[in-house]
């Protein structure tokens, strides 16, 4: 049985990702606790988040309350929904969340049937629940429930096949090592096509890239500098060259790996898996944590770029499971900066008979979630009136107005 974990700061995101599931017919409620039930036993979004902030304090000071965990038992391993919520239960009262209030989901729209918990990080008392060593916790963890349940040891399987990759912390020390090892890892297994790809790739992983030019006795000179970071992308301690690192890490040796890549993606079709999951998330997200909380439920990390005004000018997709790194715009014109952009503030043009405005508010969405090919982002994702014409309703041209005549004075 495999464990994610993730941490984040939006309560309405991760449950509409699972009520979603729910309304979908693709999930159900398995087991809740410390949740207010409605009379028919149904959960509905408002209701639930009204039971979580019950229990946080209104002086909060943990930046991301909000845990969601999902469980996910070897293919082989066919469990009912009883034991699939007793195995939850379990899990979270060893975990140290079985006093917390949480939600228990089970998701059926893979082969794969899973789970998916959600719950807060800080007790009644705002004190945050311990979370150290909490993903080898994990671990341990999932293991005794594999051997107390009889079932397939999934994580051994997932850990062949693909070697876990964990952040670069600085305040663990032996920083250099770190980068090494990560750096290498993932210049090694993972396709990206442009050096902007590589750069994003590496920052989910606390990693910084910098390319270097000069001249060398005359020579022109090109290198990469790496540095490890914090969670915000702000660098940590001295820089070090690619050449202290490895050769398989430096300018070179990245070049090539970008020219090789794109004849992988191209003639191996990488980017069909990552634009088809990219674009069935689009159409019933209705925030910019909800999109990303849910494409990294299916494997998709995405990183937005933007200028000081919060304009979003660059947009870039880690596929995880094919091990591609994408920006938007190779995915088409659907997914380029400027769509995102426009879908996250709303942007959209109003019309009326004869009088146009511009407002931005929350959208609501096209339940269609077909994607325009006028260009215009905003257009493709969300409807809210038909037309979107600027002339009258019968297309007649407004005649102007007649001009008055003077009166003659009469001279006397």
């Amino acid at each position: 049985m495999v464990a994610k974990i993730s941490v984040g700061s939006s309560l309405f995101g991760t449950l509409s990702y699972n009520q979603n599931k729910v309304d979908e017919e693709q999930g159900k409620v398995l087991l809740s606790n410390r949740m207010f039930e409605s009379e028919d036993g149904n959960f509905s979004i408002r209701r639930c988040m009204e039971c979580f902030d019950m229990h946080l304090p209104a002086d909060l000071k943990t930046e991301k309350p909000i845990i969601h965990i999902s469980l996910n038992p070897h293919p082989d391993d066919v469990l009912s929904d009883s034991q699939l919520a007793d195995i939850a239960k379990e899990y979270m009262d060893k975990l140290g969340y079985g006093n917390q209030p949480y939600m228990v989901y089970k998701h059926e729209d893979i082969a794969r049937h899973h789970i998916h918990i959600v719950s807060i990080r800080v007790d009644d008392t705002g004190k945050k629940i311990n979370d150290k060593f909490e993903h080898v916790r994990s671990k341990q963890i999932t293991r005794e429930l594999e051997q107390k349940y009889g079932l397939h040891p999934a994580e051994k399987k997932q850990a062949a096949e693909r070697p876990e990759l964990k952040k670069v912390d600085y305040r663990a020390g032996d920083v250099k090592h770190q980068l090494s090892n990560t750096v290498k890892a993932l210049a090694g297994s993972y396709r990206f096509q442009s050096f902007t790809e590589y750069k994003a790739l590496l920052s989910i992983y606390n990693v910084q890239a910098e390319e270097v030019k000069g001249e060398v006795n005359g020579k022109p000179y090109n290198g990469i500098v790496y540095s490890a970071t914090n969670d915000k992308g702000e660098k940590q301690g001295n820089p070090f060259k690619s050449s202290s690192l490895g050769k398989s890490v430096g300018y070179e040796a990245i070049q090539r790996h970008i020219k090789k890549s794109a004849k992988d993606i191209q003639g191996k079709n990488l980017k069909e898996r990552t634009r088809r999951t990219v674009g069935t998330v689009m159409k019933s997200i209705r925030s910019r944590e909800q999109f990303i909380t849910e494409l990294k439920a299916k494997g998709i990390d995405v990183l937005f770029r933007q200028n000081d005004t919060g304009r979003i000018y660059g947009v870039t997709f880690i596929d995880h499971e094919n091990r591609t790194v994408l920006n938007g715009s190779r995915l088409g014109k659907d997914f380029s900066a400027n769509v995102f952009n426009d879908l996250f503030t709303g942007s959209r043009r109003l019309t009326g008979n004869s009088k146009q405005e511009t407002q931005e508010h929350v959208p609501e969405f096209n339940p269609t979630g077909h994607f325009s090919n006028t260009g215009k982002a905003i257009a493709g994702l969300f409807s809210l009136f038909s037309g979107g014409d600027d002339t009258p309703p019968d297309n007649r041209q407004v005649p102007p107005p007649k001009k008055k005549k003077k009166k003659k004075q009469k001279r006397i």
